[in-house]
């Protein structure tokens, strides 16, 4: 396999065949990431593409994932050809993953999406980060909470399954309570399969860090991120969704299948709040991106 620089892939992705068809991201200006940072944009060629498949074609893999950072922005021609190629050439394939935008779900009509699906796309993760419209504009998603609800929908409706991240802390001090409760709202909205929630770690050289550094944005202690997190559930109303914060980023792991257990994970979270005991959460020396 032909990897260009570091290569990003969701944790429920561990197992899977991790097959970069494009480098870097095509937008590459959110404040808080610096995953493709260095990495100049572009698609793969088919050539490219076709000798990372062949070369694993003699072993038995269920999943794929396609990198980079938002794969779905590939032609539909490009990316049915490449699905096809995969479906031919891996004969135990179950399912392919990818990373997607608002603005790349909503330039495929639902046809399009329904056309991946039948070859095989199986999940799509999109990063919604905060419904909080203030918080989106100061990080430069360049996306609109009206985008991503429709965007989410699409996907639901296509079939293909959507799972949504969410970051703690996005907010700040000032704003936690705002963006949690928004944030909520607005993944009730979309009713997706999966959330993750992340917790904001400051990776060197974002923009950012500056705003953390100059005093700005100041970041939620752990607890605040907890608070923050209790009330992010408390506003999810979900028809099926498996809301999971056990990413090494938070402080307090959880796994939580939903409507079922919200209100025991709900009462988990605010013992611990009523408690306040460090040695309830997560040490800092074992959190990471």
């Amino acid at each position: 396999m032909k990897y260009e620089g570091m290569i990003f892939r969701p944790p429920s992705e561990a197992d899977s065949l991790i097959l970069q068809v494009t480098v870097g991201c095509s937008y590459n200006r959110c404040t808080f990431c610096g995953a493709y940072q260095g990495k100049r944009f572009r698609i793969k060629s088919f050539k490219e593409i076709q000798d990372d498949i062949d070369e694993v074609s003699s072993y038995k893999i269920r999943k794929v994932f396609l990198a980079d950072g938002d794969a779905l922005i590939i032609p539909q021609k490009e990316l049915v050809h490449i699905l096809s190629y995969l479906k031919t050439r891996l004969k135990g394939l179950e399912r392919v993953g990818i990373y997607a935008n608002a603005k790349d779900i909503l330039r495929k009509d639902p046809e399009e999406l329904k056309a991946l699906k039948d070859l095989g796309l199986g999940i799509l993760y999109l990063g919604l980060e905060s419904g909080d419209p203030e918080v989106l504009k100061r990080i430069k998603k360049n996306t609109t909470v009206d985008q991503l609800i429709r965007a989410g929908k699409r996907v639901k409706e296509s079939g293909i399954l959507l799972s949504v991240t969410v970051i703690l802390g996005l907010g700040g001090v000032e704003g936690s309570q705002r963006h949690a409760i928004e944030t909520g709202k607005v993944l009730s909205e979309m009713d997706p399969d999966y959330v993750g929630a992340l917790s904001l770690m400051i990776v060197p050289g974002t923009p950012i860090e500056k705003e953390i550094e100059t005093g700005k944005l100041v970041l939620p202690n752990p607890f605040e991120l907890i608070q923050e997190l209790e009330g992010m559930i408390t506003h999810c109303q979900f028809t099926h969704c498996f809301f999971a914060s056990n990413h090494a980023s938070n402080y307090l792991p959880l796994r939580i299948q939903m409507p079922e257990e919200k209100e025991a994970a709900l009462k988990r979270i605010r013992e611990v709040l009523r408690k306040k005991d460090p040695d309830l959460l997560r040490p800092e020396y074992l959190r990471a991106l």
